[in-house]
């Protein structure tokens, strides 16, 4: 069966975080820059390390976003300069809200062995919302719906009649979708809403079009529903959301409107301004070093 809605395919690109950890990065990409308010789509693993190794993100400074962790396998550590220390475990949500100005940091368990298997992507806060102050909440619970041989973790936003408690500032969804077996599932979308589905594990298709690792399905506005069909046991991502129309800039670790707001960012950091706060604990590790800001600016919308 082909969709009669238009599907754009877009592939990820590798990228590396921390001491080394690959990752399948979708959002942003030159076909895409945004999926609604999410701005930003890391696939992680699955990946085992051995002790001592794992993810090693230091402290390293954010605005203007939320950061959306939703660990599937392993645990990892944030600390960050609120003084937060929150272990997350499969299937809980870490969410930061970097509002002003925040700093954070990613750790795996460095004393054993570890797992890692995780997607974490970034909303961009809407102009009203972009200053607040910083927060930070762990969601250790979240509704899960069973349909037609799927179950569907509601992570953001409202489906099938459950809703999340994860706190957003813009119209959003976000759906983890597990089948145990091969299945068929129709599933009902807001037409309002612009959509994007990969695959985290298994073979999948979408309206007839294959799912393949690293690459990101964008749906239009206007689409009814897509039926996800599995050959086997299997897991989809699902994000979508009003598109956003203000245009930002994403540098670094920094989602902003101008490159002075950016710059100003950048030289707040470089400077170890109160605006960013510090993380008193060593296990945090090194301080992150901002790479240079000329040429590396990009916007979008």
């Amino acid at each position: 069966m082909t969709s009669v809605y238009p599907i754009t395919r877009i592939e990820g690109r590798v990228a590396e975080i921390g001491t080394g950890l690959k990752i399948s990065r979708m959002v942003p990409s030159r076909a895409r820059r945004t999926v609604g308010a999410w701005c930003f789509l890391d696939h992680a693993g699955p990946v085992n390390f051995a002790a001592g190794d794992g993810m090693n993100v230091g402290p390293h400074p954010h605005i203007g976003l939320q950061t959306f962790t939703w660990m599937i396998a392993g645990q990892v550590r944030h600390l960050d300069s609120l003084g937060n220390d929150q272990v997350i475990y499969p299937h809980q949500v870490n969410l930061m809200t970097a509002g002003r100005g925040i700093s954070h940091a990613e750790v795996s368990p460095s004393d054993t062995a570890s797992t890692l298997h995780a997607a974490q992507l970034w909303i961009a806060l809407p102009d009203s919302h972009r200053h607040i102050d910083p927060d930070f909440q762990n969601y250790p619970e979240l509704p899960v719906v069973d349909k037609q041989g799927f179950k569907v973790t509601v992570l953001v936003g409202s489906s099938l009649g459950a809703t999340s408690p994860v706190q957003v500032f813009s119209p959003l969804l976000g759906l983890d979708l597990e089948a145990s077996k091969a299945t068929t599932l129709e599933l009902p979308l807001d037409q309002s809403f612009e959509h994007g589905l990969t695959i985290l594990e298994g073979e999948a298709t979408a309206d007839g079009e294959v799912l393949t690792a690293g690459t990101l399905l964008f749906f239009e506005t206007g689409r009814p529903s897509v039926t996800i069909q599995t050959t086997g046991p299997a897991r989809l991502l699902l994000v979508g959301g009003e598109p956003f129309k203000e245009d930002i800039i994403v540098w670094w670790n920094f989602v902003g409107r101008t490159h002075e707001e950016i710059e100003q960012a950048l030289a707040d950091w470089n400077t170890a301004s109160s605006r960013f706060g510090t993380i008193d604990n060593p296990e945090a590790g090194t301080r992150l070093i901002a790479p240079a800001l000329e040429g590396h600016i990009k916007g979008a919308h």
